[in-house]
């Protein structure tokens, strides 16, 4: 598809520095969005299909302010990838209430406040298609991820109902889930830690804690192969729902199906065994 006009949400670094300078290159339009724009200029310079745009997702007001300018400047939005979103790591029970709602005020309700912006805009074309970064987490829990992991999980029940809801309007939706790649996610940059640790914990969230440190910019994922499959994503005419990316994932989901498929057969009988007798039922 060419000349596509794409709106990126953390559009600073990571994934979406590397989506955005990846879709220039193919000679797209690209609205870059971050708290900090001067960091997309630093990074991707002065180009004509490039606007840089302030915006803090958390923020619904600056998100309608930043769809606009991206209408006014390009005439259409035809990608929109919400890629904002941080990780935090501990315990639930470790995690304080405010630690758990700045989490979901980024990786959740800035989501929605970004879709929320730009979907009037697809509606009206007829067009386009939703790219919203969940994580492998998202798919199946970890210990120490568990806040973490409720953000995604709440990202895939969003756009599993936001397909359903679009798809008559021919707007597409999928749900991205990364394994483990190679970014500054596991940095302190992009990486909260939970203030309070509880010693009980030791042997499962210590363990991940030890885990991720060791794995900081070791993680078998390469970015730019990443970046190169969301472009691919984009291009096509019926894509997933979900796309799983790196083997990591990829194994991690047959394993969640099998352990899925084998509890529920092990409890059918008693899960089946709720439901009204047939008699009752003509009854009622």
């Amino acid at each position: 598809m060419a000349n596509q006009v794409w709106f990126i949400t953390g559009a600073s670094r990571g994934f979406g520095l590397l989506i955005a300078r990846d879709a220039l290159a193919r000679g797209d339009s690209v609205v870059a969005a971050a708290r900090n724009p001067q960091a997309i200029v630093d990074s991707l310079g002065v180009h004509p299909k490039l606007l840089p745009v302030q915006l803090d997702v958390t923020k619904e007001a600056a998100a309608v302010v930043a769809a606009r300018a991206a209408v006014e400047r390009f005439g259409r939005i035809d990608v929109l990838v919400n890629n904002a979103g941080y990780g935090i790591l501990g315990a639930v029970e470790e995690t304080s209430a405010e630690e758990v709602r700045r989490n979901f005020e980024t990786n959740v309700f800035g989501l929605l406040n970004v879709s929320r912006a730009v979907l009037p805009v697809m509606r009206e074309q007829r067009s386009g298609h939703v790219i919203n970064i969940s994580s492998l987490g998202g798919y199946q829990a970890y210990s120490g991820w568990g806040v973490y992991g409720s953000t995604k999980f709440a990202v895939e029940g969003l756009s599993e109902a936001m397909a359903l809801e679009l798809a008559p309007l021919g707007v597409h939706v999928t749900v991205v889930e990364p394994g483990f790649f190679r970014t500054d996610f596991l940095d302190a940059t992009s990486l909260v830690e939970t203030t309070r640790r509880i010693e009980d914990y030791k042997d499962t969230v210590g363990a991940m804690r030890t885990f991720a440190a060791a794995a900081n910019h070791a993680q078998p994922g390469d970015p730019a192969k990443l970046s190169q499959a969301l472009l691919k994503l984009a291009d096509a005419a019926q894509p997933p729902l979900r796309l799983q990316l790196g083997s990591d994932a990829v194994a991690r989901a047959y394993t969640k199906h099998q352990q899925v498929e084998q509890e529920l057969a092990q409890w059918k009988e008693l899960a089946l065994s709720t439901d009204f007798e047939q008699a009752a039922r003509q009854a009622a």
